[in-house]
């Protein structure tokens, strides 16, 4: 059996997709015919069925399960393969940084400042991202390493923890429970997470802040229109506010962003947020390693109390 070839994969992919020649044709820019023969000589050169095909559905067969599965990886590690090469063949290499915009822990100036002085440094270029968008940037080669809350997809990632900090709720200064100096989680029943979720049964220690979709069948009444469906951090200040949500920010982030309409409270079962770093586990670059290297050394000198070294 011959080797595969990347169009191979990326026709089969479209038509596995769309279960539908004619929509899988007009995805790839071309005409059905010679779709449908590329799949039918795909599956001679396997040896197998990939698609069982009637006049009215496709469908996947066993075997068509596991190639779109592994078909979907060797296309995205061709394409950030492409990405790396082209970016390390600029005439100015630099360090592209994923990241999600105030969540730092409060070390990123003091990181990038340290990571000047080594030789190893390169120009800092952030990659900035909604939630849960840095692990991706690393693996399909937009960025090199990534600076995120922790849990993610660590798939073909190293990774470095960094720092560990409470979280604090945000809700409206004129909401009742602004009136206790600590919550808990079940005090919050009632109320909604930007993207919809209860907050009384918060399950993943990432603050929620990208919606996967708006309007929650939950949300409170008594505000008009409908959120948009990625909300950056002043609209989610601004529904805070109003008492159309709550939030559970990081205490450092809180720190930055101090506003009269919106109260901080310690929720006591609330999970903590773990900042990490992570980059490509084949990556052999010394910018990158210096990087590393840097930013474990500034959390750990911020985790040292003030006075504590003799």
């Amino acid at each position: 059996m011959s080797d595969l070839e990347v169009r191979q994969l990326r026709y089969f992919v479209a038509v596995a997709e769309e279960l539908h020649f004619g929509r899988a044709a007009e995805r790839l820019g071309m005409a059905q015919p010679p779709l449908s023969r590329a799949i039918r000589d795909l599956e001679r050169q396997l040896g197998v069925r990939l698609l069982e095909r009637t006049t009215r559905r496709v469908a996947l067969t066993p075997a068509g399960e596991v190639l779109l599965r592994d078909a979907r990886t060797a296309l995205d590690a061709v394409a950030a393969a492409a990405r790396r090469a082209r970016h390390a063949g600029q005439p100015e290499p630099g360090l592209r940084l994923a990241l999600k915009a105030d969540y730092d822990g409060g070390l990123l100036p003091r990181i990038l400042d340290a990571y000047r002085d080594q030789e190893a440094a390169l120009p800092v270029t952030l990659v900035l991202g909604g939630r849960d968008e840095q692990a991706p940037a690393v693996r399909d080669g937009r960025a090199d390493v990534a600076l995120l809350p922790a849990p993610f997809d660590e798939r073909g990632l190293d990774v470095e923890p960094l720092l560990t900090e409470p979280r604090l709720v945000a809700l409206a200064a004129a909401d009742p429970l602004a009136a206790r100096p600590s919550l808990r989680l079940a005090d919050l029943a009632g109320r909604v997470l930007p993207d919809g979720a209860p907050a009384d049964r918060e399950e993943r220690p990432l603050a929620r802040d990208a919606p996967a979709g708006w309007p929650p069948a939950t949300a409170r009444p008594g505000v008009a229109g409908v959120p948009p469906r990625r909300l950056d951090l002043a609209q989610i200040f601004n529904l805070v506010e109003l008492g159309s949500l709550v939030w559970f920010p990081p205490v450092s982030l809180a720190r930055r962003h101090p506003r009269p309409g919106v109260a901080y409270r310690t929720v006591t079962d609330l999970p903590p947020l773990t900042l990490a770093l992570a980059w490509p586990r084949e990556s052999r670059s010394p910018a990158v390693a210096a990087f590393v290297r840097t930013a474990t050394a500034v959390a750990e000198a911020a985790r040292v109390p003030a006075g504590a070294a003799s």
